[in-house]
């Protein structure tokens, strides 16, 4: 009898860890961060021993081929749908950064926001001979990872990591790297920096006439002060990209805003 019910209760604990919970989550965007990015996160993390930037780490280097980046990016996606959600851009709306990069061919890009590098390999597979991107993540150890990442797909000619916080590193974006302007820029970072961290490039002079901000995630988790700003300041141009929270049918989307000068 109590070998019965053990076997009942771990399968009944597989079906909802498994398949009952995640499907019942993936069309609200806050249950689906509460569970992937923290229950989920922390229990795998204690079990294995490793964090989940290691286990994503462990995915590129079994599935993805060295030097290829598309590989890479796939390889990101396949662990994220189908082994553990990871807080990537993701596919759906990594198309919709490709196409905005594609679309302006930027030589000097900025993105705020490495994490594991997934977008940072997305846009540098896509750039321009001579083409220069600075990312910048503030989690040294979500850097370490980004960096083999980047590594593996063989971009690190294209892309200077810079480990740090984006309000210390704006003001000297021109002094330490000699860059003058930034012909686009992706934020995916910390979502109350959006808007103090746009506010700061205008300052700083790093945003010229033309420049594209394209930001993640402005409906899950929300950046709603952001949002108000671009959408109604008369030195922007905004249109928003509807899509869905990475790896889950949640509502979520891109900010797309042109710097009119």
């Amino acid at each position: 009898m109590l070998l019965c019910w053990c076997v009942g209760a771990t399968v009944l604990l597989y079906v909802l860890y498994s398949w009952l919970i995640p499907t019942a989550v993936q069309f609200n965007g806050s249950l689906a961060l509460l569970w992937h990015d923290v229950i989920v996160e922390r229990a795998l993390d204690t079990l294995t021993r490793s964090t989940r930037p290691q286990r994503l780490l462990k995915a590129v280097r079994k599935r993805a081929t060295q030097g290829d980046p598309q590989s890479v990016i796939s390889a990101i996606d396949h662990f994220c749908r189908h082994s553990e959600w990871a807080m990537n851009v993701g596919d759906e709306k990594g198309s919709i950064l490709d196409s905005v990069v594609s679309e302006l061919n930027p030589e000097k890009v900025l993105e705020l926001g490495t994490y594991c590098g997934y977008s940072t390999v997305r846009i540098a597979r896509l750039l321009p001979p001579g083409a220069r991107l600075i990312t910048l993540e503030f989690n040294a150890d979500y850097a370490a990872i980004a960096r083999q990442v980047i590594a593996w797909a063989g971009l690190e000619d294209k892309i200077q990591l810079v480990e740090g916080a984006s309000e210390d590193w704006i003001p000297r974006m021109k002094e330490h790297f000699g860059i003058e302007t930034f012909d686009f820029v992706f934020l995916d970072h910390w979502k109350h920096r959006y808007l103090p961290d746009t506010k700061l490039m205008e300052d700083c002079g790093l945003l010229r006439k033309g420049t594209v901000l394209l930001a993640d995630n402005v409906i899950c988790p929300g950046v709603p002060d952001y949002l108000e700003y671009v959408r109604n300041s008369l030195s922007y141009k905004s249109c928003y990209f509807k899509s869905h929270l990475e790896y889950t049918k949640a509502e979520d989307g891109l900010e797309k805003s042109v710097f009119l000068g």
